[in-house]
């Protein structure tokens, strides 16, 4: 049965094909070609079909950074916090309300930084501290 299917399949497009070759070959100015075009209207949104592993998005993670400095203002207004990215070797200066990846920093106090993390449509706030330099370094 598939096999009669199939020569009867083969008959009907060489007959089609055959039935194409006898008809006249339009003038070349006869073509219209019609093509669909497709538009992202981004509005301050990120690409949903762009990779988030190509994009600077994802980096710095909170586990890679060191809180190198802080200088603080008691106003708050002024606050600036120094953090070194221990895998890339970067330097961040960073004050409240700047964007690093995906934290935001949320509060900038005299031994720490509080950062608000944005994953997957959850919000969570972790804190980095300073390490204590007056303790006995272990060898």
């Amino acid at each position: 049965m598939r096999l009669t299917l199939l020569c009867l399949l083969l008959l009907s497009s060489t007959a089609a094909a055959q039935s194409t070759r006898t008809a006249p070959a339009p003038a070349p100015d006869e073509h219209t070609i019609y093509r669909e075009v497709f538009e992202y209207d981004a509005g301050g949104r990120r690409d949903p079909f762009a990779s988030l592993l190509g994009t600077s998005d994802l980096r710095p993670l909170l586990i890679d950074l060191r809180l190198a400095a802080i200088a603080y203002d008691p106003n708050g207004r002024n606050s600036v916090a120094v953090l070194r990215d221990l895998t890339s070797k970067e330097q961040y200066r960073v004050k409240v309300g700047q964007t690093l990846g995906r934290m935001r920093v949320a509060a900038i106090q005299p031994r720490s930084v509080t950062f608000t993390i944005q994953e997957f449509g959850l919000s969570r706030q972790e804190m980095l501290t300073m390490d204590d330099s007056t303790r006995v370094r272990t060898p």
